[in-house]
């Protein structure tokens, strides 16, 4: 075995071009391949592979180039260079240039054994180059004794920088994460404190990586979080490297990271001839840096590769057993060690179990059929036992009739995953999903059309990449916060905000929330974290604006002010629809307190107090339109030359809304000569037999500014009051209080206007009947809607009661007269203390 492959080697001579990251060999290699008639290159990664592709592309035409990976394969008819990845390089075709990137990889345990069989098989007809590190030389030398070693070195200088926390990171920084969980945290982390990341992981799809990349690279986002295989050649433009942790799982175990593999991470910093840096997010613990790791890594300092993997690259097809056997044969070579037992070989093992399999896989092509097909990768990451059921299947399919996989299950296999609704995680479990049905299809013999599925797979696998890459940016990118936190670090004053029609704050074309009257509100999809960062980026340029709408307010027009009288609704003062204030507890009911909305606490305190005064004068202009008579009585209650008694009863009409139970104020009223009673009727107010009012408080406009009133006086919500223009309620209706202008009688409420109509009349029959008992126009009540028992009681209340000889629709009544009780004096308002409660107390 071994003597064959060294015959081989010495055949075609082979060159090594050896040295660290950014040293141009894969750029070398593209060259030289360019410079043959033919060639092909292969990479450890599909997304690299596409990269290399898409440049040749643009050096030798579509239909000349291939590209063969495991997902993916365009092999135009005419194809002479081929781009691919390691496993997918087809070693059968006669090509003048084969190279291989990242040859190092022979000592990963996982894939070490494909890049070791490239060393030693794949020949180009008139140059074999290998690409690598420096610690890959004695391993060269070992096995291809003739190979020419070039060694190159680095364009740039790559110098350990320190720890820095991400905070702190410079701009054009990369940090790399070991797992797909801490790639989301830290990408979670950057996106709250500089505005978002770009994302980069090997399981990405090429679309979904690229477009990331493209915004990395052209500025969108500063910050990219990427896992290792950004260590694989990827060309970005990177400044610093920060490692979010230097330990890994690699299948096995968590363990520390080589040295070699710290330096292929962190050499992706800087760029040509562009210097870059590296260093760690803690300065102590296992996540930290050593001096010798620093040194070695600045000075490209290795240690050698010992030994590489190897398992038989052309394995015995015979019988499955013979298979076997092959595939877990010894190396014969000291250089190389057996690879572990990888999932296709474990999965084959398992099969090779079922009776059933080993019949179909009686000849040597349905063994290489069954092998192909424990090939299929474990894209979604199942396990050995979930895949191998899967593998089973497709097995099943590949060993009966023509061989093919049946249409139906491709088809609706591919149907279930084209949905793109999903968060990042069901979106990248899909698009692993699509990469095992994207394999198949590019199995030219598994399917009857592989070219029409192959074709279904990509365009599903690209509107989930698509869907995938909106979910990330959307997730770990605030194009906001990114602008601001660039505009905020370098001048604040120049911050571009603008105020659109509707009241959207922009930056540049970017809502960062709305500015309502003198509210600045945060958008609404904007994240708890960067609300700080948004309402300080408003507050500093919004003060201009916010000081001119202030003095517009200060100076407003009286058709631009309104007060809220909603039923339930604090009251509060609008200006032009944005509330400004809100009305509190004032002297009394007639002199609220304007209390300024504390949006309004931007402005200066000169400016609020202007403000404050506007309102206060609009307000009290309007009370006196709308209550004139409350309006008077509330300046004859501080009217020092009126009589105590007056300023008690207008005191007391003022604090009851201008309404107030007779006998609650009975003593005052016997204190007013009959100058003070003609002026008080002057002032409109009526002193009737059960309730002294002014009638023109129970009309609705009236009657809604009273119940603002009063709850401002409370500080409460405004009262339901009763339906506009009743006469009569229900005792449960809502507003069928005294407070309202209402007196409960038996079951009804009656207006106080009504009630003291009837009591007139009552007593004008009275006076024309003499001492006779009278009879009370019954029409007079029926139009009310006032009952039998309502006006019983009504009657009782005036002083009279019934007199035989009266008819049901007819009643007789006679005087009684009414009991000569004194009444308590009025309860003191607790705001209209002092002086003037002073003077009441003497009056009585």
């Amino acid at each position: 075995m071994q003597r064959n492959e060294d015959r081989a080697a010495a055949a075609v001579p082979v060159t090594a071009v050896l040295g660290p990251t950014n040293t141009g060999k894969t750029h070398l290699a593209v060259e030289r391949m360019c410079g043959h008639s033919s060639g092909m290159i292969g990479f450890p990664l599909r997304l690299l592979a596409r990269e290399v592709y898409d440049r040749v592309v643009k050096l030798k035409g579509e239909t000349r180039v291939a590209l063969i990976t495991g997902e993916e394969k365009i092999v135009p008819k005419d194809a002479r260079w081929f781009l691919c990845t390691a496993e997918s390089m087809p070693l059968d075709k006669d090509l003048a240039f084969v190279a291989l990137d990242e040859a190092q990889l022979g000592a990963d345990p996982e894939r070490g054994h494909v890049f070791t069989d490239r060393i030693l098989r794949a020949r180009g007809r008139e140059e074999t180059m290998l690409l690598g590190s420096e610690a890959l030389r004695p391993m060269l030398k070992a096995l291809v004794p003739k190979i020419e070693i070039i060694n190159r070195p680095r364009f740039s200088t790559l110098t350990y920088a320190g720890a820095k926390k991400i905070s702190r990171l410079p701009k054009r920084s990369a940090i790399v994460a070991f797992s797909a969980e801490e790639v989301y945290a830290v990408a979670e982390m950057l996106r709250r404190l500089r505005g978002g990341a770009a994302v980069v992981m090997g399981a990405l799809s090429p679309r979904t990586r690229n477009a990331q990349v493209a915004m990395f690279q052209a500025g969108e986002v500063d910050y990219l979080v990427a896992t290792d295989a950004i260590g694989m050649g990827l060309n970005m433009d990177v400044a610093h490297v920060a490692f979010a942790s230097l330990n890994k799982f690699d299948g096995h175990r968590q363990r520390r990271l080589r040295i070699a593999e710290m330096a292929q991470i962190a050499g992706r910093a800087g760029r040509h001839q562009r210097d870059g840096t590296f260093g760690a997010l803690v300065e102590e613990g296992p996540g930290a840096f050593t001096p010798e790791e620093v040194l070695a890594i600045e000075e490209h300092r290795f240690p050698p590769l010992e030994q590489l993997y190897w398992r038989q690259g052309a394995p015995d097809y015979s019988s499955v057993d013979a298979l076997i056997e092959s595939l877990e044969q010894r190396p014969q070579h000291p250089a190389l060690w057996a690879a572990p037992q990888s999932v296709d070989l474990a999965v084959l093992k398992r099969m090779a179990e079922e009776p059933g399999v080993r019949a179909r896989a009686r000849h040597p092509a349905m063994v290489a059929r069954l092998w192909a097909a424990c090939g299929v990768p474990d894209f979604r990451k199942l396990g050995v036992d979930p895949h191998t059921r899967f593998v089973a299947r497709l097995w099943g399919y590949l060993s009966e009739g023509k061989g093919h996989v049946p249409h139906e299950w491709f088809a609706a296999e591919i149907a279930r995953l084209d949905n793109v609704a999903g968060d990042v995680e069901t979106l990248a479990g899909r698009i692993a999903a699509a990469r095992s049905w994207s394999y198949i299809a590019n199995r030219a013999d598994w399917l009857a059309d592989p070219a029409h599925w192959s074709a279904r797979a990509s365009a599903v696998e690209e509107r989930l990449s698509d869907a995938l890459h909106t979910s990330l940016t959307q997730r770990f990118v605030d194009k906001r916060t990114t602008l601001l936190m660039r505009q905020i670090g370098a001048d604040p004053r120049a911050l571009p905000v603008t105020i659109g029609p509707e009241g959207e704050v922009l930056v540049e074309d970017h809502a960062i929330g709305r500015l309502d009257g003198f509210r600045f509100t945060v958008a609404a999809d904007a994240r708890a974290a960067d609300k700080r960062l948004l309402l300080a980026a408003a507050e500093r340029r919004l003060g201009d604006e916010r000081a001119r709408r202030g003095l517009a307010l200060a100076e407003a027009a009286d058709a631009d002010l309104t007060v809220v009288m909603d039923e339930g609704a604090v009251p509060m003062l609008l200006w032009r629809a944005l509330p400004v204030a809100t009305l509190g507890p004032g002297a009394s009911l007639m002199r609220p307190r304007v209390v300024l909305d504390r949006a309004l606490e931007c402005l200066t305190v000169e400016l609020r107090a202007r403000i404050a005064t506007r309102l206060g004068d609009w307000l009290s202009g309007q009370l006196r339109r709308a209550l004139p008579g409350l309006a008077l009585l509330d300046s004859v209650q501080r009217d020092p030359a009126a009589s105590p008694a007056s300023r008690a009863v207008a005191a007391a009409l003022v604090a009851g809304g201008g309404m107030v139970a007779r006998p609650d104020i009975a003593v005052s009223l016997e204190g007013l000569d009959g100058v003070a009673r003609k002026a008080f009727r002057g002032a409109g107010v009526t002193i009737g037999a059960l309730d002294v009012f002014d009638a023109r408080l129970l009309k609705p406009g009236p009657a809604r500014w009273r119940r603002v009133l009063r709850a401002a006086r409370i500080g409460a919500g405004v009262e339901a009051g009763p339906r506009d223009g009743a006469t009569v309620l229900e005792r449960s209706a809502p507003g069928a209080t005294l407070d309202h202008g209402y007196r409960p009688v038996a079951a009804q409420a009656v207006r106080i206007d009504l009630v003291e109509r009837i009591a007139r009349a009552a007593h004008e029959a009275r006076g024309a009947s003499g001492r006779k008992p009278f009879a009370l126009d019954p029409a007079l009540a029926l139009s009310m809607g006032v009952t039998r028992p309502t006006l019983e009681r009504l009657m009782a209340g005036f002083g009279f009661r019934p007199a035989p000889g009266g008819t049901d629709t007819a009643a007789l009544w006679t005087w009684r007269g009414l009991p000569t009780v004194r009444a308590a004096p009025p309860p003191r308002d607790t705001a209209l203390a002092g002086a003037f409660a002073a003077l009441a107390d003497l009056a009585v």
